[in-house]
């Protein structure tokens, strides 16, 4: 099973893929983070109680990786909740390598199959709430586990 590593200088976060739920979005997520492409990126929108978000080249929220992947809204785990690793996109099947991580279910539900939920922080669940707009993901590394 792999997992990503989202290293930041606040510490690291461990997520689980939902491989069943979302084998495309997971595997361009996964394509991305073996091409070093989030590698000094920022999270470049914070919203507290709500989500950081990051993956735009250009930091700002308005860039990709140059094309587009379809929503996947299907799976049984297509829930936002805290520590929720989901897809962020400007419309239905918009999405590329933005993405976003989930403080609490309570400000989140209304994203529930609209954005592709597509894995989960399992360790460094305290790293989100330390997370401010301009922190940076030193590096994303893709790893396999024993599960």
């Amino acid at each position: 099973m792999k997992i990503a590593e989202i290293h930041t200088k606040k510490g690291v976060m461990k997520i689980k893929f939902f491989e069943k739920d979302a084998p495309n979005t997971v595997k361009n997520f996964i394509d991305l983070a073996e091409h070093n492409f989030y590698d000094g990126l920022i999270f470049h929108r914070v919203i507290p109680n709500f989500v950081i978000q990051g993956g735009c080249p250009n930091g700002i929220g308005n860039g990709g990786p140059g094309y587009k992947i379809d929503c996947e809204l299907t799976g049984d785990n297509q829930y936002h909740d805290r520590g929720v690793l989901s897809m962020a996109h400007a419309g239905r099947n918009t999405g590329g390598s933005q993405f976003f991580i989930c403080h609490n279910r309570e400000n989140t539900k209304h994203l529930d199959r609209n954005h592709t939920v597509f894995g989960k922080v399992y360790e460094g669940l305290e790293v989100i709430d330390q997370i401010r707009q301009g922190d940076k993901m030193e590096k994303v590394v893709i790893t396999e586990v024993e599960g």
